[in-house]
């Protein structure tokens, strides 16, 4: 028999904890990643339990997985507001994350945005002292040497994501490219967001800064909670 490996069983604690805090009459936002993917298949278990609740998915693979649990779907049209949104991360300093590393931060953070409470399930490797994996950078294509540009006036590197298993680079769910921006370490996340988000032809980057409400890190024996 396949025992669970240690980052497995953490990412599953983690992702069944925050399951819990779903209650009856919801809009949960649905994010993207092996850590949610643990949340999305407890909710959907609670559904089959009775639980009554809409899911907003994040990705074609959130909404792929959520179908297949049988967790009833809407849109933010649709629905009168979310009321917390569960989704991963890359790397945690202190509330702050960087995510992307799927290419789906866009429909991400606007879904957390829009959401009453945030909340970010992760295993131990991702909490950091500070930031300093590459920011993903979702780009019109059209853009593209523009943003290059800018990134590097910030102090970046970019560098174009891409596709594995096929020729060509990562095309996002929006039809847009993802540059992986190298700063090193961030001290001022929030200045490198605000300067990222003016760059014309970003559409959306990876730095979720004073998002999260609350996080979930599994540990070997449970999970560690953090509110900011």
């Amino acid at each position: 028999m396949k025992t669970e490996g240690g980052s497995a069983a953490a990412k599953r604690r983690a992702g069944e904890r925050a399951a819990t805090q779903v209650e009856d009459g919801t809009v949960v936002g649905l994010g993207t990643g092996s850590t949610t993917a643990h949340a999305i298949r407890a909710i959907g278990e609670a559904v089959a339990g009775g639980l009554e609740v809409r899911g907003v998915p994040t990705s074609y693979q959130s909404r792929a997985l959520a179908i297949d649990v049988g967790i009833p779907l809407t849109t933010l049209e649709e629905a009168d507001g979310i009321d917390l949104a569960i989704d991963g991360a890359d790397q945690i300093a202190d509330g702050d994350l960087i995510k992307g590393g799927g290419a789906a931060h866009t429909r991400e953070k606007f879904v957390a945005a829009a959401a009453d409470r945030f909340l970010v399930v992760a295993d131990p490797s991702k909490l950091v002292a500070d930031l300093d994996r590459s920011v993903p950078v979702e780009t019109l294509p059209d853009a593209r040497p523009v943003v290059e540009d800018r990134v590097r006036e910030l102090g970046g590197e970019p560098g174009l994501r891409a596709a594995q298993r096929k020729d060509g680079p990562v095309v996002t769910d929006n039809g847009n490219l993802v540059l992986d921006c190298a700063f090193g370490t961030i001290d001022e996340p929030g200045e490198l967001a605000r300067g990222l988000a003016s760059i014309p032809g970003v559409v959306e980057h990876g730095l979720f800064v004073d998002m999260a409400d609350v996080t979930y890190v599994g540990t070997e024996d449970g999970t560690d909670r953090r509110t900011y």
